[in-house]
């Protein structure tokens, strides 16, 4: 998908050819509309099959009529997904007349600036526009990031009365989607620190105080991601240790009901033997070893409960 934007009065609309100031968002391009690319923006083709790869990591490069991001963004999947959280790359291209995006999923950040509901949003300001993505990238970020809370909460409610593997599976989904927070936002730090260096946006101070804005507010999440890694994989252990806990205390009870089944089992087996057996023509023989039984089955609860061993 291809599309041409461009701000006119304040207001975004959409156009037909590629002009001075325009947007060009672009989501998985297929064969025709790589060779429109190719057709109109050598550069932009130059530069497609990287935003296209998913595992392309954070980068800035500036040339004397170009500069060049990748971005990595955080994307939210589905609950039905083995990773319901995790990031992909968009690439940001700036020029002298344009501002590209490319990026091989649709996702809600740009979404938003496409239903204008980012404030002071235009595209002949291209140098805010990117300092405008950037912040609501971080943004996104704590957002995912408050969302995981509440669901590792409703997972350890239901962990407390849980013998089942089912609920670490589950937590287990979202430590590895921190562990995919976690290293995009130390990338895209990186990245944003190599900005500050270059002096991208020295050109207005407020882009540089923005830009700063953008640095803390990255380091918020990478710090957000840290702390709830750190609680997540903690309570993993615990309850781990907790189910495995519980599984023995079952084992142990289940032991102890064998032996005590076994006791007068034994005594009927030797009674059921036909032949002549010790007061076998006592009438009151079967009460009798009944009765056995059962003091035996008490000594052995006595002798385990003296153990400590329940």
């Amino acid at each position: 998908m291809i599309q041409l934007f461009q701000t006119k009065h304040t207001q975004l609309a959409e156009i037909d050819n590629i002009q001075e100031g325009c947007w060009i968002n672009i989501v998985d391009p297929n064969l025709e509309e790589r060779q429109w690319i190719m057709e109109n923006n050598a550069l932009i083709a130059e530069y497609l099959s990287d935003s296209l790869d998913t595992d392309e990591l954070s980068r800035v490069e500036k040339e004397d009529d170009y500069l060049l991001i990748v971005l990595r963004l955080p994307h939210f999947r589905g609950i039905e997904h083995d990773v319901p959280f995790t990031t992909i790359p968009l690439l940001i291209l700036l020029t002298d007349q344009i501002f590209v995006t490319v990026c091989k999923e649709e996702n809600v950040i740009i979404q938003e600036f496409i239903r204008e509901r980012i404030k002071g949003f235009s595209t002949s300001k291209r140098y805010k526009f990117l300092l405008q993505i950037m912040m609501k990238t971080a943004t996104r970020y704590l957002l995912h990031l408050r969302n995981i809370n509440k669901i590792v909460e409703r997972l350890e409610d239901e962990l407390e009365n849980s013998l089942r593997n089912k609920e670490l599976i589950e937590l287990l989904k979202y430590e590895k989607a921190l562990i995919y927070y976690t290293n995009a936002l130390k990338n895209n730090e990186t990245m944003l620190e190599r900005m500050r260096r270059m002096r991208v946006f020295n050109a207005f101070e407020e882009d540089e105080e923005y830009l700063e804005e953008v640095i803390i507010e990255n380091r918020q999440a990478i710090e957000m991601t840290s702390i709830t890694q750190r609680i997540l994989a903690q309570m993993m252990n615990a309850y781990s240790s907790v189910i495995n806990n519980n599984m023995n205390n079952i084992m142990k009870t289940l032991t102890l009901v064998t032996i005590c089944i076994a006791i007068p089992n034994l005594f009927a087996s030797f009674y059921g033997m036909n032949v002549n057996l010790p007061a076998s023509e006592y009438p009151h023989i079967f009460y009798v070893v009944m009765g056995v039984s059962f003091l035996l089955i008490m000594g052995l609860f006595v002798f385990i409960k003296r153990k400590n061993w329940f």
